[in-house]
């Protein structure tokens, strides 16, 4: 393909992309992903809308540039909506759809799951009762639980250390806009 001459980066965008090398790591991110529990074809498709400069593509973009069928596409939006990793909307003026990441999706993704560590951390306080705290089973589970708790207790202030990171590193950008 050829790029405008003495165009940055970013005016290229996804022209300027070797096709094959996403492609490629498209696949590897969701295998990843799949690897970590993630259904396959739901992991194909975040992770193409991962790398899309929008981070929204309609269906048929979507069974294009995967070369999948529109109702894996269909199947995959509805586990990812479903996990709240993706939103649909619609099109100005047009009746298709389009799936977008969250903004921050996986800031957002791990606040969520913050909300299901703390279901899980009561469901193993209430089996370590049933199977009584002095048995293998109930110290096995209550430590469990235990772990549970300390993650709700440190996600929040890790996460604020991101947000903190993010504000810092935005601020030097500016400072070096501002100066450049």
């Amino acid at each position: 393909m050829i790029e405008p001459e003495g165009a940055p980066d970013e005016a290229r965008g996804e022209a300027a992309r070797d096709e094959a090398a996403v492609s490629r790591f498209v696949e590897r991110f969701a295998a990843d992903l799949a690897e970590a529990g993630m259904q396959r074809m739901a992991a194909r498709v975040f992770a193409a809308l991962l790398v899309s400069d929008s981070g929204a593509l309609t269906s048929a973009e979507l069974a294009e540039r995967l070369r999948i069928s529109p109702a894996a596409v269909s199947g995959a939006i509805r586990y990812l909506s479903q996990v709240d990793m993706v939103v649909r909307e619609r099109e100005p003026g047009s009746r298709r759809d389009r799936y977008r990441l969250y903004n921050e999706v996986w800031y957002e993704t791990l606040t969520r799951r913050d909300q299901v560590v703390a279901r899980w951390e009561s469901t193993m306080r209430d089996g370590a009762k049933v199977l009584g705290p002095g048995t293998p089973a109930g110290l096995r589970i209550t430590e469990t639980a235990d772990f549970f708790e300390f993650v709700q207790r440190e996600l929040p202030k890790m996460l604020q250390r991101w947000r903190d990171q993010q504000a810092e590193r935005r601020a030097a950008e500016a400072r070096a806009a501002e100066a450049g």
